[in-house]
């Protein structure tokens, strides 16, 4: 079992663009059967965590029954913030606190630590991060929210290329 955060990024660094846009991303071309793909990246995957824009930005985008089969929890503290009819935990307070139950739902499968920004800050800090996996766009953004807000060493372990992304996976240093 391993805590990952998987995410893309333009190149210089940025996961959404200043009007928390993924338009630079959805655009671009992926192979699902490609290296790094997210099917069967979610295959691994037994329970997820995300911030609250980034399920909001899934609400807006992705309207209509959840989309995930797996236990799902948004860190935030915002009250009344999940749309009616999904099956998805809120919790406010630290990651610490809130990663044993993640571990359990996962029940022996990775965790998915969804979207970015903040909420993987908060991880990587708690050192609960174990693999990055990055994707990175062939386009600079110049501002938006960074992949990660905080300083940290990572290794690389295994790096391809899906259709216009070029993928990395890092190991927590």
């Amino acid at each position: 079992m391993a805590c990952v955060y998987y995410t893309a990024s333009s190149l210089d660094g940025y996961i959404v663009d200043e009007n928390a846009s993924l338009d630079w991303l959805t655009s671009r071309d992926i192979d699902s059967d490609g290296p790094f793909a997210i099917e069967p990246f979610l295959e691994t995957i037994g329970a997820l965590v995300m911030g609250a824009d980034t399920y909001e930005w899934i609400v807006a985008n992705h309207p209509g029954e959840w989309m995930y089969p797996q236990p799902s929890w948004v860190v935030t503290h915002r009250a009344g913030i999940v749309a009616d009819g999904h099956p998805v935990r809120t919790f406010d307070g630290d990651v610490t606190d809130l990663h044993p139950a993640l571990v359990s739902a996962a029940d022996g499968k990775d965790i998915w630590v969804v979207g970015g920004g903040n909420l993987a800050g908060q991880y990587a800090a708690a050192g609960l991060i174990d693999d990055m996996i990055v994707s990175f766009a062939p386009c600079t953004l110049g501002a938006g929210s960074p992949v990660l807000p905080i300083r940290s060493e990572w290794t690389l372990v295994e790096s391809a290329r899906n259709a216009d992304f070029v993928c990395a996976r890092w190991h927590r240093a």
